[in-house]
């Protein structure tokens, strides 16, 4: 845990203004944009950049993975830049949260997987790159986006410990049990053998 600096009526603003964020959809707004229709209505109907991908429209899911990576790192890096580390770490877990739970589409959002790696590489940027690296290898090996997840998650509370920032530690922890827990149907179709690849359009 970070040392509490920041007053709690600060924290609280933080925090919901870090949420607010966290809940554009930009995957949804992409997918508008480009004149894919409504992305809740295709593939797993999930907001995120790999149902993006599955329209077979590369540009869309590519903004729309900056976008999502973007909105949690930005989060993290204005909060720290304003306050102090605490806040940057309620930020980053605020943007999270609200992408996951975004209030504009009824709370019902995407699974945080390139949220939670933007959010990491602008918490401890070491332990980002580490956590994309584990993704990208376990992608590269078994083309599977949400199994590249999981374990790039349940890495990230070692990568920010063994590299240096300990006190992310806890928040980090917390956004991989999140992680596995909007993942809970993938894990499911990982254990049946009947997860889809990364490209595939099921």
């Amino acid at each position: 845990m970070p040392v509490i600096e920041t007053s709690a009526a600060l924290l609280a603003a933080t925090a919901v203004l870090a949420y607010l964020l966290g809940s554009v959809p930009f995957g949804l707004v992409m997918a508008r944009v480009f004149g894919l229709g409504d992305i809740r209505q295709i593939g797993s109907g999930n907001i995120g950049a790999t149902n993006v991908l599955r329209t077979g429209n590369k540009p869309a899911a590519a903004l729309t993975l900056l976008l999502d990576a973007g909105k949690g790192g930005i989060a993290v890096l204005i909060a720290r830049y304003a306050l102090a580390e605490d806040a940057a770490q309620l930020a980053g877990f605020a943007a999270f949260l609200g992408h996951c739970f975004p209030i504009f589409l009824g709370f019902k959002g995407g699974k945080g997987v390139a949220t939670f790696l933007g959010t990491l590489l602008a918490l401890f940027w070491p332990a980002g790159v580490a956590a994309c690296l584990t993704w990208a290898l376990v992608a590269g090996i078994f083309r599977i986006s949400s199994l590249s997840a999981l374990v790039a998650a349940a890495l990230s509370p070692v990568w920010v410990s063994v590299l240096g920032m300990p006190s992310a530690g806890v928040v980090t922890a917390l956004l991989a049990a999140l992680i596995f827990m909007r993942h809970d149907a993938n894990i499911k179709r990982l254990i049946a053998g009947e997860e889809p690849r990364i490209g595939g359009k099921g």
